[in-house]
């Protein structure tokens, strides 16, 4: 009987002090604020809003390809949050990359789902 007591209160201070998670959800409201929504299958999309990420100078072309879209996550997340900055789950994706003297370099076009 003691064996339980012991084990249920091991139970209790563990519950206790177990860690919490916080969501990691922080769409910012600004857009269903400023733009119009729509449901595309699973998704919310941003209707005819697209953002655009960069990049230049970069030694390969994948290099390049994700310095542009951590450029297009980065000002997403800034503006709408980061449930809008997923480059995945975007909509209308275009991008081109080309190589001149200093390196590749990559310009992405897409709009925010969530």
């Amino acid at each position: 009987m003691r064996f339980g007591v012991v084990a249920s209160a091991i139970l209790s201070v563990g519950l206790v002090f177990a860690p919490v998670v916080p969501a990691m959800a922080d769409d910012t409201g600004l857009a269903a604020a400023l733009h119009t929504l729509k449901k595309e299958g699973k998704k919310v999309c941003m209707d005819g809003h697209f953002h655009s990420g960069n990049s230049a100078g970069i030694k390969d072309k994948k290099m390049a390809m994700a310095e542009a879209i951590n450029s297009w996550s980065g000002f997403t997340a800034f503006e709408y949050g980061t449930d809008w900055a997923n480059w995945s789950k975007a909509a209308n994706k275009s991008a081109n990359c080309s190589q001149g003297a200093s390196g590749w370099g990559c310009s992405i076009e897409a709009r925010p789902c969530k």
